[in-house]
């Protein structure tokens, strides 16, 4: 006679418990952190060098918010601007290959006049950057 063993199907349960105390947490956290990120600001990470990257800024030109333009720290007139800045652009490319215009630019100046000065250096065939600040 053989005997067989009763198997009792017990179904296998998992708990939870626990897992949506995590969820929830996980939740929390990744609400928080991309709250408190600025979506504005994009970091990289900018390679490092041995010299001074402030030494590069060779040609500074400035507009304020009451629309006056300066190269460096001395006023121009908006009618010479062209030519002073050409006549820098000129100074600076005597001892350097490509010298690189920074230009500043106040929230409140005209957009028009800094892509003005751009396009005005890049005629020139130097590097420019521009910054706005509010």
């Amino acid at each position: 006679m053989r005997f067989r063993k009763k198997h009792r199907h017990r179904e296998t349960e998992i708990f939870t418990d626990s897992l949506n105390d995590i969820l929830f947490i996980l939740l929390m956290f990744f609400l928080i952190t991309t709250t408190m990120a600025n979506p504005n600001m994009i970091k990289v990470n900018n390679p490092s060098a041995t010299k001074d990257t402030k030494g590069r800024q060779n040609v500074i030109v400035t507009i304020d918010k009451d629309q006056k333009f300066y190269i460096a720290q001395k006023q121009v007139d908006i009618n010479s601007l062209d030519s002073a800045l050409h006549a820098e652009i000129v100074r600076w490319k005597k001892i350097l290959d490509t010298p690189t215009v920074v230009v500043n630019g106040d929230s409140a100046a005209m957009y028009g006049e800094i892509f003005r000065i751009v396009r005005m250096a890049k005629r020139d065939s130097v590097k420019v950057f521009f910054n706005v600040r509010q």
